[in-house]
């Protein structure tokens, strides 16, 4: 699993019939900053994830990859190797905040 931001969207109107209806976002994996472990920084990769958990652009979701990404019962049946599972409230790290989707980035 992995934390990432939703940076945007994808529209494709020609698609297999399985994945009519999907919404598909552009994620970029996050990774905790190795300077000071006090914030989430990008990694400067994109990825494009089926949403399952009705996230939006700019929310830090959670994120997993491979065959683990046809683990839930929306994307069983789909060609996808990367699903948005969970939507991000806070991270702590060393019992530190380092990030709250209230829009505390630390405390």
């Amino acid at each position: 699993m992995f934390l990432a931001r939703i940076t945007g969207s994808v529209i494709s109107t020609q698609k297999v019939e399985s994945m009519v209806g999907q919404k598909l976002l552009v994620v970029e994996p996050l990774r905790v900053s190795e300077k000071d472990q006090t914030e989430l920084v990008g990694t400067g990769r994109s990825f494009i994830a089926v949403d399952t958990v009705g996230a939006g652009e700019g929310e830090v979701v959670l994120i997993v990859q491979g065959s683990s990404a046809r683990f839930t019962p929306e994307t069983k049946p789909l060609p996808v190797d990367c699903a948005i599972i969970g939507i991000i409230d806070s991270v702590h790290v060393k019992a530190k905040k380092i990030f709250d989707s209230k829009g505390e980035e630390r405390s």
